[in-house]
């Protein structure tokens, strides 16, 4: 597997934050959602993600074969429209740019986190099983760049 290096996450926070001018945009032909939601939801599924992976304990971890995991993460793709957002990450009605820039600011101080992580910390995804630091780097970078993709084509 690929060396996931934290590091990698940071030019899509980067990204995100510099949607935040167009939060209120939205597009029906791309999303039901605003620019806003796609921005909370993906910085909510970014924190809760890391934090789980920072609390997990890695003597835990055990790994077994997921063909979902292996087909997506292999062509880097998450096809739109297909799972629906789990209670727990979805953003509220109203989302100000204060509760957008302190995710922001919690997900930067995330990245410096997990590079100290053990590699067998890990996150249970309930379709891709259990992923270890690696893996969860790369479900991350996989989910947000699906929203920011989405983010791209609503603007356009």
């Amino acid at each position: 597997m690929l060396n996931r290096d934290p590091e990698l996450l940071l030019p899509l926070i980067k990204e995100l934050e510099n949607y935040i001018e167009f939060k209120d945009k939205i597009n029906k032909l791309v999303s039901t959602s605003d620019v806003a939601w796609q921005i909370d939801h993906s910085l909510k599924v970014f924190n809760l993600v890391s934090e789980t992976l920072l609390n997990s304990n890695p003597e835990l971890y055990t790994s077994k074969f997921n063909k979902w995991r292996l087909l997506l993460f292999t062509i880097g793709y998450f096809p739109r429209g297909k799972v629906k957002a789990p209670k727990y990450v979805q953003p509220p009605e109203n989302i100000t740019i204060e509760d957008l820039e302190t995710q922001l600011e919690v997900a930067n101080k995330n990245i410096e986190k997990i590079k100290l992580a053990d590699r067998n910390a890990h996150f249970k995804h309930f379709i891709f099983g259990v992923l270890n630091k690696k893996r969860t780097i790369r479900f991350i970078e996989l989910h947000t760049k699906h929203h920011l993709k989405i983010i791209r084509d609503m603007i356009k």
